[in-house]
């Protein structure tokens, strides 16, 4: 759900600017607008009125010192993400271009009472409900997981490989014609590396180094990816953010996210600071985004909860959230697409 629908598209550019540059003045404000969608100073007056009606923003001051600021938890305001990437990479305003190391303050809170409430009353126990079922109609649903969950996490990396092709591999271990031996192997390694988790699920619920590693390396099995913490820079297509270069700074700050990880009280807080931040931070050379799902899911399954598929993620989305992330460290949208996966869970699989 995008909570800008009913706004025009002048309200929504606005927000985007006080959401991404906080605390600014009426004539700040006009300033960023004026090459990109000019207005008079009544017509501002009246869509900052609107945004602050619909406690979209919030407003403080008085007279010439009046500001307006994005509300909530600072790493959750509220982006419309179309309009974000209507512009081209080198023309976004604000992008953080380096690995920010003050996020780590940020990453409590990322739920709030209300949310805990909601997402408790859906919660199914899922080692529970697997007892529940007949043992057979376990392991189908087991497998159709699996599968579900093998396919679209590759086909976010690029894999071409279909759905049916992907139950072919895996149930078959046919390989689909016209498809490189890359694509084969990421497959396989999704299966690989989840029944690493089912079978070691409570090594996930204080997480350490080790543990990551290990399911990196079976996830980058065979595919030209070196194991282990990247010693080189990286880029990432369709960004300026360039993560960390120096090893040890890198370690540094995977060292932090663990810890933070471990600190944090709530598993889907725990799961969705993984999944983000294991992205963000980019500690191995290759396979980075699928380990932080099946890290983020190894976590949900070790307090219990249902691991998530993706497989009704539109995976443009789910990058161009990510993209969003890495350059401007919003949350929103990864958060909101994590949830909706969430409750795909619950409502899909082992019913």
């Amino acid at each position: 759900m995008n909570e800008t629908v009913d706004l025009n598209q002048r309200q929504k550019i606005i927000l985007n600017i006080v959401s991404q540059e906080g605390n600014m003045s009426r004539q700040a404000i006009s300033l960023a607008l004026k090459n990109i969608y000019p207005v008079s100073k009544a017509t501002l007056a009246r869509d900052l009125k609107i945004l602050s009606s619909q406690r979209l923003i919030g407003s403080t001051g008085t007279g010439p010192s009046w500001r307006y600021q994005p509300v909530g938890h600072p790493l959750l305001h509220i982006i419309d993400l179309g309009l974000y990437f209507q512009q081209e990479p080198d023309d976004r305003l604000g992008v953080k271009t380096s690995f920010q190391s003050d996020i780590f303050k940020k990453l409590t809170g990322l739920f709030n009472a209300d949310e805990k409430q909601g997402l408790g009353s859906v919660f199914r126990s899922f080692s529970q409900t697997k007892k529940n079922l007949d043992r057979t109609i376990m392991v189908r649903e087991l497998e159709r997981f699996l599968i579900e969950l093998s396919w679209k996490s590759s086909k976010i990396e690029g894999n071409t490989y279909t759905l049916l092709e992907t139950e072919a591999l895996i149930k078959e271990q046919r390989e689909a014609s016209g498809r490189s031996r890359q694509e084969t192997r990421m497959i396989l390694n999704h299966k690989e590396a989840f029944k690493l988790i089912l079978d070691n699920t409570g090594d996930f619920k204080i997480v350490k180094l080790n543990t990551l590693l290990e399911l990196h390396n079976v996830l980058v099995g065979g595919l030209d990816i070196g194991g282990g913490i990247r010693k080189n820079a990286v880029g990432i297509t369709g960004t300026r953010y360039r993560p960390l270069d120096n090893e040890w700074q890198i370690r540094e700050m995977l060292g932090k996210l663990l810890e933070t990880v471990n600190r944090a009280n709530y598993p889907l807080e725990k799961a969705l600071v993984v999944n983000s931040m294991i992205a963000y931070l980019q500690p191995f050379s290759g396979g980075n985004k699928r380990t932080a799902r099946m890290f983020a899911n190894a976590i949900l399954m070790a307090y219990d909860y249902f691991p998530l598929s993706y497989r009704s993620v539109d995976e443009n989305e789910y990058k161009q959230a990510m993209i969003l992330f890495y350059e401007t460290n919003n949350l929103y949208h990864l958060k909101r697409l994590f949830l909706e996966q969430y409750r795909f869970a619950l409502a899909t699989y082992f019913g």
